[in-house]
């Protein structure tokens, strides 16, 4: 990529800019270069912006222009979020308060189904749940990440790689392989005592492994950012290892622990995945907000139960807001890499510990994809490819799979674009004036909402808003668009949080050098910003595309006979009794995800290397 020539013409007075060749297109330095604009700016200040507006090759825009611009492009995407987020949230609340002929109940609903019999316990069911799963999860994920970050375990690599795969396989799968390892003539049955795996212990095992790698990926961060100096001076203090993990590392990372058991509480107390495989008669909210919608047609009970299944998501929301805004900065300036030092002992225990988790992730995944391939489970356990002939059994066919990868990449490019110029628009245009302001403020809020909302939740208020003959936009229910739309609006606060934070990372002095030049935010943003932050937005791509092919709780409300995708599959194949080709379809989503992560891996190595050459020291 190469600057614009005009911006190569060296000044009058200039000795450190080299004096033009007669090439057609002058070599000057990358336009994504830290190196142009840093040359640029040094240009002396004889030389006003004005002399050299000319030598772009532009008049300078009038500044209310660019204000405009920034006011049409926040507005745009405040209207988005309000018309794809909030107003959703809005029509299921309002469906909460009415009753089934659509006249204003109040509260009536509300309190009709937490008095109904059997509620309160469902709920004590879905909390003891969601306890139980974290109680388990978050101590393993810490000790699996503290393996990978603070010891010396041969194989880091393979086990972060063991420890990620269940992100590539809808909720449903654990529930599945669970059912071939220890339902009523399952492979390991006799060692559960006469024991079922229908019902609490199933659904905690099952939530476990879809969980895990959503706690690890954070308490890897939390422990991934350590300032060396506090661990030598707990050393020369006489501080052995259990106190200097008490007072130093624990403490360090005590809000990375809150953020993980946030996200396993939230998640397995609104996930259906694994309690509709598994769950037997152990009925809890997120299952029941299911049956009301799709069996009983009770819309005003599935809305009353979304909104009780929004509080718990909120409050654990709001509180980890609270304490990350608290929250220091663990890395000053002056901080120094942790370096583990060795100790065999302390490595094998780790290792061991890491050794069986990835055992028991390995274990539900290579049981459904082997069960995928059993001709007749339980009595001819012969291979076969008889599970992949989807076209011949309900669910959807090949059909869905074709629909899950295109909804899978419309949802990474358009989402990605989104997400970057929203980003970028909040983080690094300045808002000048009230109207600017206000539109940011919106924005922010509106951007981290989706944290927040329960993908069941949002399906459902798609239902109510979008279903509706009143709505203009009705024309969009069930069609691939809104799966798109409401997929993008689902993972959208984690994809902007990782695209804010690239561009926080980037020097303010960009920017300045670029105004200085008179050169449009636009070009400053497509010549250096994204380049530089290209890493970051493939890595948004591959976490959209990912989640859009596993995505189940927010589209299965939403889809057509049509529109019909490969996770929503797996749930129809399951409910009709297919549940070997239901296994087929998890592994194909898997091959499928992991496909499209490798592309995307080594895409973003190629174009890294491309786009910043400037970043390799050069050899003299």
């Amino acid at each position: 990529m190469r600057f614009a020539p005009t911006l190569d013409t060296p000044m009058t007075g200039s000795p450190s800019v080299a004096e033009p060749t007669p090439a057609p297109t002058p070599a000057g330095p990358d336009v994504g270069t830290p190196g142009a604009l840093a040359a640029s700016a040094a240009r002396p200040a004889s030389a006003s912006p004005a002399s050299f507006a000319p030598a772009l090759g532009r008049r300078p825009l009038p500044a209310w222009i660019g204000s405009l611009g920034l006011n049409v492009g926040q507005g745009a995407l405040a209207l988005f979020l309000l018309l794809f987020l909030a107003l959703p949230l809005a029509a299921i609340l309002a469906k909460s308060v009415t009753d089934g002929e659509g006249s204003w109940a109040g509260l009536a609903v509300v309190t009709g189904i937490i008095g109904a019999d059997g509620f309160l316990p469902m709920v004590g069911r879905s909390l003891t749940v969601g306890i139980v799963t974290m109680l388990l999860v978050v101590p393993a994920a810490y000790g699996f990440a503290y393996g990978l970050t603070r010891t010396r375990l041969p194989g880091k690599g393979m086990l972060r790689t063991i420890a990620l795969l269940p992100l590539l396989a809808p909720s449903l799968l654990p529930g599945i392989a669970l059912v071939y390892l220890l339902g009523n003539q399952g492979l390991l049955k006799g060692l559960t005592g006469g024991a079922t795996i229908y019902g609490f212990w199933g659904i905690v095992v099952g939530e476990a492994f879809y969980t895990f790698p959503h706690a690890l990926m954070i308490l890897l961060t939390g422990l991934t950012l350590a300032d060396g100096r506090l661990y030598d001076a707990a050393r020369a203090m006489g501080a052995g290892p259990w106190r200097t993990f008490l007072t130093v590392t624990l403490p360090g990372t005590r809000y990375a622990v809150f953020s993980a058991c946030c996200v396993v509480f939230t998640l397995t107390v609104t996930d259906f995945g694994v309690p509709k495989v598994v769950g037997g008669d152990y009925n809890v909210l997120a299952m029941e907000a299911y049956k009301a919608v799709v069996g009983q047609q009770n819309f005003p009970k599935g809305a009353a139960i979304g909104i009780l299944l929004l509080l718990p998501a909120l409050l654990t929301f709001v509180l980890d807001r609270r304490l990350r805004a608290r929250q220091g900065a663990q890395m000053s300036g002056r901080a120094q890499a942790y370096a583990a030092g060795p100790n065999r002992r302390r490595d094998a225990a780790f290792f061991t510990l890491a050794g069986v988790v990835a055992a028991f992730l390995m274990l539900i995944i290579g049981v459904a994809v082997w069960a995928s391939f059993v001709k007749m489970w339980p009595y001819n356990l012969s291979m076969s490819l008889r599970s992949y002939d989807f076209d011949n059994m309900d669910g959807g066919g090949w059909l869905a799979w074709r629909n899950s990868l295109l909804l899978a990449f419309c949802t990474a490019v358009i989402g990605t674009a989104v997400v970057f110029v929203g980003a970028w628009m909040v983080e690094k245009v300045p808002a000048r004036g009230q109207l600017a302001g206000g539109l940011r403020g919106m924005v922010r809020m509106l951007a981290l909402m989706p944290m927040a909302v329960p993908g069941l939740v949002l399906g459902l208020g798609y239902i109510f808003f979008f279903n509706s003959l009143a709505n203009p936009l009705n024309v969009l229910y069930g069609t691939m668009p809104l799966l798109v739309l409401c997929t993008v609006v689902h993972f959208y606060t984690s994809a902007h949080l990782t695209a804010a934070t690239a561009l926080n990372a980037l020097d303010p002095e960009f920017e300045a050098a670029s105004a200085s030049l008179k050169v449009p935010r636009m070009t400053t943003f497509l010549r250096v910003t994204l380049p530089m932050c290209l890493p970051a937005a493939l890595d948004v791509a591959r976490y959209l595309f990912v989640s859009a092919m596993t995505t189940v709780s927010a589209v299965v409300f939403l889809y057509s006979p049509s529109t019909v995708l490969a996770a929503v599959a797996v749930l129809n194949m399951d409910d009709a009794g297919f549940i070997g080709p239901a296994a087929a379809m998890c592994t194909v989503i898997m091959a499928s995800s992991a496909a499209a992560a490798l592309v995307l891996h080594l895409a973003s190595r190629a174009l890294v290397a491309r786009s910043q050459a400037w970043r390799r020291p050069v050899a003299l």
